[in-house]
């Protein structure tokens, strides 16, 4: 349980990061977008290889693979209409804040549900999770400091959800240590689900921007090496 804490908290840890590295204002722009398009690629590799993939191979029939994957996005489409009514007349980085804590959430349980298997975390997912979360921060981080709130305040506050984070890792492997196939495929396709639909409704538009082309040669580059990670781990 405690190791499944240890990862989760790694893995939200990036966002922490991301806030640091926009006090700098050294990532902006076309560099940020790039970095987004990178995360992005990652992620679709890491849902398809890993997520996906070893759902398929723990369910008898796919059907809890189908359900998971259709319930994952909807709750993840719903969850984020709400936060943009709850957020409306707010900065755009509140959304971000609020949308970075939604997605955390899968990405945080499928790290605890790795391990369940006892074959070790998934460094692909971990990756993927790493490298996702710095531009959600940064762009999150710029528009809250542009509204007025403290360095303090945000860092917090990032703090506080990569703390989350790892409990709901450790709680997920606690919970699931004895969960049978068909559970563990769910969760893994739900998780799917709700990443895959982050992506296209928010990293993948925000990278490609004013007909700049260079963001869908860094998603692919992204996909590929999250693809190397996962056949060689």
């Amino acid at each position: 349980m405690l190791e499944a804490g240890g990862w989760g908290l790694l893995g939200a840890s990036s966002l922490v990061l991301g806030a640091v590295l926009s006090f700098t204002g050294l990532i902006r722009g076309r560099l940020l977008r790039l970095i987004t398009a990178f995360g992005a690629g990652v992620l679709i590799s890491a849902v398809a290889y890993d997520l996906v993939a070893e759902a398929v191979d723990v369910s008898a029939t796919g059907i809890s693979v189908a359900a998971g994957f259709a319930l994952g996005s909807l709750v993840f489409y719903a969850g984020s209409a709400l936060v943009e009514r709850w957020t409306k007349g707010h900065s755009q980085g509140t959304g971000i804040l609020f949308g970075a804590a939604l997605d955390g959430i899968p990405e945080s349980a499928v790290l605890g549900v790795s391990l369940v298997a006892g074959s070790g975390i998934s460094v692909a997912v971990l990756v993927a999770i790493l490298i996702s979360n710095v531009p959600e921060a940064l762009a999150s981080t710029t528009d809250l400091a542009a509204a007025g709130r403290s360095r303090a305040w945000i860092l917090t506050v990032w703090i506080v959800i990569a703390v989350l984070s790892g409990l709901i890792a450790a709680i997920s492997f606690s919970l699931l240590g004895k969960a049978d196939g068909e559970i563990i495929a769910f969760i893994e396709a739900f998780a799917a689900g709700a990443i895959l639909t982050m992506l296209a409704d928010d990293m993948i538009p925000d990278a490609f921007v004013d007909g700049d082309k260079l963001p869908g040669v860094a998603t692919a580059a992204g996909f590929a090496v999250a693809a190397l990670l996962s056949f060689s781990t």
